[in-house]
């Protein structure tokens, strides 16, 4: 297992174009980014195909607006013998400001697979 990485898997600015109807950041928004943050940890651990199997509950503490830097920082937290666990947390860093606010955490696991989508051991 790698160390925790010194820089985020994902840093975004956060889009009109990623807003529901009241102006706020759409979860799925954010949703997607800690699949793609997972997926990115998962390469940065061993290079496979993987699929997303499991996200565990995830609770946003805070909205996310239009302009805010959002960055995912990822731990792998165990490798099975074809899956990683991936903790994932979500800060946002709003328009004219240096203060980072956690908007939500979540544990992805993922599953190395062949061209024929069957699992393969993350390390051969």
């Amino acid at each position: 297992m790698k160390a925790p990485s010194k820089e985020p898997a994902i840093r975004l600015v956060m889009l009109p174009k990623y807003t529901n109807p009241d102006g706020d950041i759409f979860g799925g928004v954010i949703l997607s980014m800690i699949d793609e943050a997972a997926a990115v940890e998962a390469q940065r651990q061993a290079h496979h195909r993987y699929v997303t199997v499991c996200m565990d509950s995830i609770q946003f503490h805070h909205p996310v607006q239009v302009g805010d830097v959002v960055s995912l920082w990822c731990e792998t937290i165990t490798i099975g013998r074809s899956s990683l666990k991936i903790h994932i947390i979500v800060f946002a860093r709003p328009r004219w400001s240096d203060e980072e606010i956690k908007v939500t955490e979540a544990t992805v696991t993922m599953v190395a697979i062949n061209e024929q989508r069957k699992a393969v051991p993350v390390f051969e």
